[in-house]
Protein backbone atom coordinates (compact mmCIF):
# COMPACT_ATOMS: atom_id res chain seq x y z
CA UNK A 1 0.00 0.00 0.00
CA UNK A 2 1.75 3.52 -0.93
CA UNK A 3 -0.20 6.94 -0.34
CA UNK A 4 0.78 10.34 -0.77
CA UNK A 5 2.47 10.32 2.53
CA UNK A 6 3.96 6.82 2.67
CA UNK A 7 6.04 5.96 -1.05
CA UNK A 8 8.22 2.92 -1.72
CA UNK A 9 10.70 4.13 -3.66
CA UNK A 10 14.16 3.46 -5.46
CA UNK A 11 16.56 5.35 -3.53
CA UNK A 12 20.46 5.78 -3.71
CA UNK A 13 22.71 7.11 -1.36
CA UNK A 14 22.10 10.64 -3.18
CA UNK A 15 18.66 10.32 -3.30
CA UNK A 16 18.35 9.57 0.46
CA UNK A 17 20.46 12.20 1.02
CA UNK A 18 18.30 15.03 -0.64
CA UNK A 19 15.64 13.89 0.72
CA UNK A 20 17.24 14.65 4.37
CA UNK A 21 18.34 17.66 3.04
CA UNK A 22 15.38 19.44 1.79
CA UNK A 23 13.43 17.75 4.73
CA UNK A 24 15.90 19.56 7.20
CA UNK A 25 15.58 22.91 4.75
CA UNK A 26 11.99 22.98 5.92
CA UNK A 27 12.77 22.82 9.34
CA UNK A 28 11.29 18.59 9.80
CA UNK A 29 13.97 16.23 11.22
CA UNK A 30 14.17 13.23 8.94
CA UNK A 31 15.29 10.25 10.76
CA UNK A 32 17.12 7.87 7.78
CA UNK A 33 16.99 4.22 9.05
CA UNK A 34 19.14 1.86 7.29
CA UNK A 35 17.37 -1.86 7.27
CA UNK A 36 20.34 -3.74 5.46
CA UNK A 37 20.42 -7.04 6.80
CA UNK A 38 17.09 -6.65 8.18
CA UNK A 39 15.00 -9.84 7.30
CA UNK A 40 12.16 -10.08 9.66
CA UNK A 41 9.52 -7.74 12.37
CA UNK A 42 12.09 -8.10 15.60
CA UNK A 43 14.80 -6.22 13.47
CA UNK A 44 12.84 -3.47 12.00
CA UNK A 45 11.25 -2.62 14.74
CA UNK A 46 14.21 -2.53 16.79
CA UNK A 47 15.96 -0.31 13.80
CA UNK A 48 13.17 2.11 14.09
CA UNK A 49 12.86 1.93 17.94
CA UNK A 50 16.88 3.62 18.14
CA UNK A 51 16.61 5.68 15.26
CA UNK A 52 13.55 7.61 17.02
CA UNK A 53 14.68 7.33 19.96
CA UNK A 54 11.38 5.49 21.60
CA UNK A 55 10.46 5.36 24.98
CA UNK A 56 11.34 2.52 27.23
CA UNK A 57 7.37 2.03 27.58
CA UNK A 58 7.66 0.86 24.08
CA UNK A 59 6.46 -3.09 23.57
CA UNK A 60 8.24 -4.29 21.18
CA UNK A 61 5.14 -4.94 19.31
CA UNK A 62 3.02 -3.59 16.31
CA UNK A 63 0.60 -1.59 18.97
CA UNK A 64 3.49 -0.05 20.74
CA UNK A 65 5.19 0.72 17.09
CA UNK A 66 2.52 2.38 16.01
CA UNK A 67 1.99 4.28 19.49
CA UNK A 68 5.47 5.27 19.21
CA UNK A 69 4.99 6.89 15.66
CA UNK A 70 1.87 8.47 16.21
CA UNK A 71 3.03 10.16 19.60
CA UNK A 72 6.71 11.49 19.19
CA UNK A 73 6.29 13.17 21.71
CA UNK A 74 9.79 13.23 22.66
CA UNK A 75 10.95 14.62 19.96
CA UNK A 76 11.90 18.56 19.05
CA UNK A 77 8.03 20.01 18.23
CA UNK A 78 7.94 20.35 14.76
CA UNK A 79 4.92 20.87 11.53
CA UNK A 80 6.20 17.54 9.94
CA UNK A 81 8.39 14.84 10.38
CA UNK A 82 10.30 12.25 7.96
CA UNK A 83 10.97 8.75 8.22
CA UNK A 84 13.07 7.03 5.01
CA UNK A 85 13.47 3.47 5.56
CA UNK A 86 16.61 2.37 3.24
CA UNK A 87 17.57 -1.24 2.01
CA UNK A 88 14.13 -2.29 2.86
CA UNK A 89 13.86 -5.00 0.03
CA UNK A 90 15.38 -7.69 2.01
CA UNK A 91 12.87 -7.55 4.56
CA UNK A 92 9.86 -7.06 1.97
CA UNK A 93 11.35 -10.55 -0.01
CA UNK A 94 11.76 -12.09 3.36
CA UNK A 95 8.95 -11.20 5.69
CA UNK A 96 6.27 -9.64 3.00
CA UNK A 97 3.55 -9.76 5.79
CA UNK A 98 5.36 -8.03 8.59
CA UNK A 99 6.39 -5.29 5.62
CA UNK A 100 2.90 -5.05 4.67
CA UNK A 101 1.79 -4.41 8.51
CA UNK A 102 4.40 -2.16 8.70
CA UNK A 103 3.47 -0.16 5.49
CA UNK A 104 0.10 0.23 6.84
CA UNK A 105 0.83 0.51 10.07
CA UNK A 106 2.92 4.06 9.02
CA UNK A 107 -0.51 4.77 6.62
CA UNK A 108 -2.66 5.43 9.84
CA UNK A 109 0.13 6.65 11.81
CA UNK A 110 0.68 9.45 8.98
CA UNK A 111 -3.29 9.90 9.10
CA UNK A 112 -3.23 11.02 12.68
CA UNK A 113 -0.62 13.06 12.56
CA UNK A 114 -2.53 15.06 9.55
CA UNK A 115 -5.20 15.17 11.66
CA UNK A 116 -3.38 17.25 13.99
CA UNK A 117 -2.24 18.94 10.92
CA UNK A 118 1.37 17.50 11.15
CA UNK A 119 2.72 15.73 7.82
CA UNK A 120 4.48 12.54 8.57
CA UNK A 121 6.27 11.33 5.34
CA UNK A 122 7.43 8.12 4.71
CA UNK A 123 9.91 6.75 2.40
CA UNK A 124 10.28 3.24 1.39
CA UNK A 125 13.47 2.37 -0.37
CA UNK A 126 12.67 -1.45 -2.35
CA UNK A 127 15.78 -0.88 -4.69
CA UNK A 128 16.05 -4.39 -5.81
CA UNK A 129 19.95 -4.13 -5.75
CA UNK A 130 19.98 -4.19 -2.03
Amino acid sequence: MTTDLVRCVQLDEAGARGIEEVSQSLGRPCFVIDLQGCHEKTCLLERTAAALGFPDWFGHNWDGWFDCLADLSWQPVARGYVIVLRHAAALRAAAPEAFDTAVTILADASKVWAQRDVELRVFIDIDAGD
